[in-house]
C-alpha cells in the first residue's frame, strides 16, 4: 500500500458525500441490511478503515459500542466533529496491536481491502481482523472486482488499448496490482484464496451494488417512486451467484470458528 499517496487521495476526496448520491446509497444500504441481519443487542463494533464515519456513526447513534480505526486523520476529524463520544484511533489495518484477541463481535473491514495492493497485506489484514474477533463473531468485507474496471474503465471510458500497452493488464484481463496502484480490484478465486487461508467460514457473498455504477446517470435521475422498485429488485438479486463477478463491490461475510 502507497500510504502517503493514499492520505494525500483522501484529503482531497470528498469520501463524505459517495455514499450521498442514489447510486452511491445502493452501496451502503445493502451493507446495512446484511450487518443488521447478523448483528445483535449489546454486541461491540469495530469499524476498521471507517473513512468519514458512514458506517460507525448510524451504528453508534441505534446504541452500539462501537470503535473506530481509521489511517487518515482528517476523516477521523469528520468523524469526531458529528458525534464527539465514538471511539476514534488513527491506525492501520496491518497492525491492531492496541486492540486484544477477542474483543470484538462484529469487524467491518470495509477500505482496506481495496487499498491493500499485495495478496500477502490483504491476508494480514484479515488475520487480524481475525484475531480481534469473537469466536462465532463476523466480519464484512467489501472487495473491489476486476470485472468492474475492465468494462467501466477499460471499455466505457475507452482505457483498454492504452492499459494493455502500459502493462496495467495481463493476457487474461487481469488488473495487475502494482506498488503505486490506490486501488487494487481481485476476482473471485482471490477472495476464496484470502478466506481460506485464514481459515473462516463463509456465510453469504454478496454483490454489493450490482449494476448500479453502469446504471448510475440512470439511477440519479430516477423518480422516487422508481428508485424505490431499483432497490427493492437490487436486493431481491444481489445473492446470486450470476451477478457477483461484473458487480463493483463484493460483500464476502464470513464467521470465526
Amino acid at each position: 500500500m502507497n500510504e502517503k499517496e493514499l492520505i494525500d487521495y483522501y484529503n482531497k476526496f470528498n469520501e463524505d458525500k459517495r455514499l450521498k448520491t442514489k447510486h452511491g446509497n445502493i452501496e451502503y444500504i445493502t451493507a446495512m441490511k446484511y450487518i443488521h441481519k447478523y448483528i445483535k443487542l449489546g454486541d461491540k463494533i469495530i469499524d476498521i478503515g471507517a473513512g468519514t464515519g458512514a458506517y460507525s456513526i448510524p451504528l453508534y447513534n441505534e446504541g452500539y459500542d462501537v470503535t473506530s480505526v481509521e489511517l487518515v486523520k482528517h476523516n477521523l476529524r469528520v468523524i469526531q466533529s458529528k458525534n464527539k463520544n465514538i471511539k476514534c484511533y488513527q491506525g492501520n489495518a496491518l497492525d491492531l496491536s492496541r486492540f486484544k484477541d477477542n474483543s470484538f463481535d462484529i469487524t467491518i473491514l470495509f477500505g482496506p481491502m481495496y487499498h491493500l495492493i499485495n495478496i500477502n497485506d490483504k491476508i494480514k489484514a484479515l488475520n487480524e481482523a481475525k484475531r480481534i474477533t469473537k469466536k462465532n463473531g463476523y466480519i464484512f468485507i467489501s472487495y473491489c472486482m476486476n470485472e468492474y474496471a475492465i468494462i467501466e474503465h477499460g471499455f466505457i471510458d475507452n482505457y483498454i488499448k492504452n492499459s494493455i500497452n502500459n502493462n496495467d493488464i495481463d493476457n487474461n484481463f487481469k488488473i495487475i496490482d502494482k506498488d503505486n496502484n490506490l486501488y487494487s480490484y481481485v476476482r473471485l478465486e482471490d477472495i476464496n484464496y484470502i478466506k481460506n487461508k485464514c481459515n473462516l467460514k463463509r456465510v453469504k457473498i454478496i454483490s454489493q451494488d450490482g449494476p448500479t455504477e453502469y446504471l448510475k446517470k440512470y439511477i440519479n435521475n430516477m423518480d422516487d417512486d422508481t428508485y424505490e422498485l431499483f432497490i427493492k429488485y437490487h436486493l431481491s438479486t444481489c445473492e446470486r451467484k450470476d451477478l457477483l463477478g461484473a458487480s463493483r463491490h463484493i460483500l464476502d461475510i464470513l464467521k470465526v470458528i
